[in-house]
């Protein structure tokens, strides 16, 4: 399950350099409130806003968004059909109400990215947004904590396998970590925000199979990846 975790995907920009987020929210006051969140970014555009996911399966093409935020009332199943639907890959950011673990897992075998509780607040929204582009994976502090469970009773079950790779700036983050720096002080010296972080850690957690930053520190070491 562990290779769902992470994406790496190539960025595209729109001319003005913002990326294109579509909106998708079956409430016209959640769809409203998203537009908002969206255009108070500079680093992003409102590619269009709808109100199902079904209806972007004829649209996907002609509004190429780079990033779906999504905030729907569908039925889980019906979710994850149309995502399987759409007729090319997206990064997608959905907030949705009680996310569940099984769920989650299958949500990011088809595309999910970021896996949000409905009052997330702005700011996170446009973070998740901004890292789901870059193939980072945003989860709920307890989603991933039971996500990283699960991966390693999956991998009780299973013949060892190598760790899914990390990216160099995740090795930086995790070689951080092992110094005992705190999240502030490592995006002071990377020089990004501290929700950037927290996607870096969620990443490297879900690669390790780590349940937490302790962990991944000592599976980096038996691995090879960083020295103490």
């Amino acid at each position: 399950m562990s290779d769902a975790l992470i994406e790496s995907r190539p960025l595209s920009r729109t001319a003005s350099g913002g990326l294109r987020v579509l909106v998708a929210a079956s409430s016209l006051a959640r769809r409203a409130a998203l537009e908002k969140t969206v255009r108070a970014a500079s680093s992003l555009v409102l590619a269009g806003s709808i109100a199902s996911l079904a209806a972007l399966r004829h649209q996907f093409r002609e509004l190429h968004p780079d990033v779906v935020l999504a905030d729907l009332d569908s039925p889980y199943p019906q979710i994850l059909n149309d995502l399987r639907a759409l007729p090319s890959p997206a990064s997608v950011v959905l907030l949705i109400p009680e996310p569940d673990t099984a769920w989650s897992a299958r949500a990011l075998r088809v595309g999910v990215r970021a896996i949000l509780e409905r009052n997330a607040d702005p700011e996170e929204i446009r973070a998740a947004v901004e890292a789901a582009h870059w193939g980072l994976v945003t989860l709920e502090a307890e989603l991933a904590k039971d996500l990283a469970a699960q991966v390693r009773a999956d991998a009780a079950d299973a013949p060892a396998e190598a760790a899914g790779d990390l990216t160099a700036r995740e090795i930086e983050v995790l070689r951080m970590l092992a110094e005992g720096l705190a999240n502030k002080e490592i995006a002071s010296r990377l020089r990004v925000t501290d929700h950037t972080i927290k996607f870096h850690i969620s990443s490297i957690l879900g690669k390790l199979g780590a349940a937490s930053r302790t962990e991944a520190v000592t599976l980096g070491v038996r691995k090879g990846l960083i020295a103490l």
